[in-house]
């Protein structure tokens, strides 16, 4: 993404984020399903005649990596805990990680760490809550104001001058 288009970006996912922050969830990605046949395919040795896996592009991460992976991780542990609370709004969540990883994994390696932020926020909060508590209103709030405060941050920080 040129220095161009990713500021447009961080503008409009401030600007969504900010908008919608006391909405909900994002995205959690979809696990295989184990199944026999797959698990007696991953016992066998792989063929000679293949090609090694190429490595990915060394492509270096953008300078606010640290702030899109906190943000992911949120975004997963508040589409867990609003849907817990009643609030309905998980797809929400999964719609704004959907549209974060469109934006911002180029790379597969990328997609990995920023759907891997999220898959540990949902899941996270999934082991600790059963029952939507006051802890977990506390939570979403808490999370609701530091995403609001990542995403405000990022754009001002790394969008145009």
């Amino acid at each position: 993404m040129n220095s161009t288009g990713s500021r447009r970006f961080i503008r409009m996912l401030a600007a969504a984020m900010i908008a919608c922050m006391s909405s909900a969830p994002v995205f959690a990605a979809t696990a295989t399903a184990h199944h026999p046949a797959t698990a007696a395919k991953a016992d066998k040795p792989p063929a000679t005649d293949a090609k090694p896996a190429e490595p990915p592009p060394d492509t270096a991460a953008p300078p606010y990596e640290p702030q899109l992976l906190r943000l992911s991780e949120m975004l997963g542990a508040l589409a867990y805990l609003q849907d817990l609370c009643d609030h309905h709004q998980g797809d929400v969540w999964r719609a704004k990680m959907a549209a974060l990883l469109a934006a911002e994994a180029k790379t597969p390696l990328r997609k990995e760490r920023l759907a891997g932020a999220f898959n540990r926020g949902f899941q996270g909060y999934a082991l600790t809550y059963r029952l939507c508590t006051a802890n977990a209103r506390a939570i979403i709030g808490r999370f609701l104001t530091e995403s609001r405060q990542i995403a405000h941050d990022v754009a001002h920080r790394y969008g145009p001058s």
